[in-house]
């Protein structure tokens, strides 16, 4: 069990009231002696001070639970034994009350049976029929409600630090989830944007540097093509900056998907339909749904070899569905672990309800199906 911080002013406030009153009875000479002596003063004002200066050392040292516990019982049962007004036994609750907080529950409470079990001892060995002295029984019944207070207010100090903290461990844990989440939506942008642009302009560059001596008009629209590549590159940049900055514009799927399609030169060919109404589709579907089609253009670009590529999507009033379709290679999707671009996707669309089905084949290309649902109905 983890070591709780006992109520730092129970002990001190405790402390100061037993060696006022202490003194105050000693002064006054209020028993029925003709009074203390000086040495018996003087010990009972060292036990109350060492026991002062025992709480400073515990909260230097919470670590060494066992030594303080044994050198407060010494120091208290002085305190008692040089006290002669008997106050000092109130100091006695102290035992199971720091207890509770360096050992737990079940330390504290065989501490707080010990304690009246001693007492009670004590008048069965001292004085035969001490259950007719009223002042005797009082003291045994006074020290029992002290303890049940005592260990009652130990109980509700340690139930509210440990319940702070399981909320700072809570709370850290939600930082660290939500630190692990907005960096794999960095790494979704990034690898989205940054990384479908960089992958077309380098198709055009390529295609600039092998038709510069063969067919120099060619090589001047790829160039072109890969100028422009970069303007939406650094489109997609400032539209993730606005993003960052919760300045985000809510984005239209026909034109972006326009864009997409004459973004990477003229090979392959990608024809875009987009059917439907867009209204009671969120930012988060809508971006969903061209990640999606921009991942499946990109591969059919980069990986496929396709000269063709279909892009169709259907916003009905339950939901949507995204189809691209290539005429390219193909792959074998079960035997393949795909990479960051494949798992960014499945993560977006994961996050807004969709599912993701790739159907493909060697030498039969990819047909890539996304459907998502609308707002509305994912919210019944």
């Amino acid at each position: 069990m983890a070591a709780y911080v006992p109520v730092r002013w129970v002990a001190p406030l405790l402390y100061g009231v037993v060696l006022v009153g202490g003194l105050y009875y000693q002064a006054a000479g209020l028993g029925e002696d003709s009074g203390p002596s000086v040495d018996r003063s003087v010990g009972f004002v060292v036990a109350i001070g060492a026991l002062c200066a025992l709480e400073a050392v515990g909260g230097r040292r919470p670590t060494a639970r066992v030594p303080l516990l044994l050198a407060r019982c010494a120091l208290i049962g002085a305190a008692v034994l040089l006290d002669s007004s008997g106050l000092s036994q109130v100091l006695v609750v102290l035992l199971p009350f720091t207890a509770y907080f360096a050992f737990g529950r079940a330390t504290a409470l065989a501490l707080g049976a010990l304690c009246p079990a001693a007492l009670l001892t004590s008048y069965l060995l001292t004085a035969p029929h001490w259950y007719r002295d009223l002042e005797r029984v009082s003291d045994l019944l006074m020290l029992s409600v002290g303890l049940v207070l005592a260990l009652s207010m130990a109980a509700v100090a340690v139930g509210e630090q440990r319940t702070r903290r399981e909320l700072e461990e809570y709370a850290a844990r939600v930082a660290e989830l939500s630190a692990a989440t907005e960096r794999n939506r960095l790494a979704r942008d990034i690898h989205d944007s940054l990384g479908h642009h960089l992958t077309a302009m380098s198709v055009q560059l390529e295609m600039a540097s092998e038709f510069r001596a063969l067919d120099p008009g060619a090589a001047q629209r790829a160039l072109n093509e890969a100028r422009h590549s970069v303007r939406l590159a650094l489109g997609d940049v400032r539209q993730s900056v606005r993003a960052l900055r919760d300045e985000a514009v809510r984005p239209t799927l026909s034109a972006a998907l326009a864009d997409l399609a004459h973004s990477g030169g003229t090979r392959p060919s990608v024809t875009v339909e987009v059917t439907g109404d867009e209204d009671g589709y969120g930012t988060a579907e809508l971006t969903a749904l061209y990640r999606a089609a921009q991942e499946g253009v990109t591969n059919a670009r980069r990986h496929a070899r396709a000269t063709r590529v279909t892009v169709t999507v259907l916003l009905a009033e339950d939901g949507a569905r995204l189809v691209v379709a290539d005429d390219g290679e193909g792959f074998a999707p079960n035997a393949t672990t795909g990479g960051f671009g494949l798992l960014g996707m499945r993560e977006r669309v994961q996050l807004v309800a969709g599912s993701v089905d790739i159907a493909s084949a060697p030498d039969s290309g990819t047909r890539l199906t996304v459907t998502v649902p609308r707002r509305k109905a994912a919210r019944r």
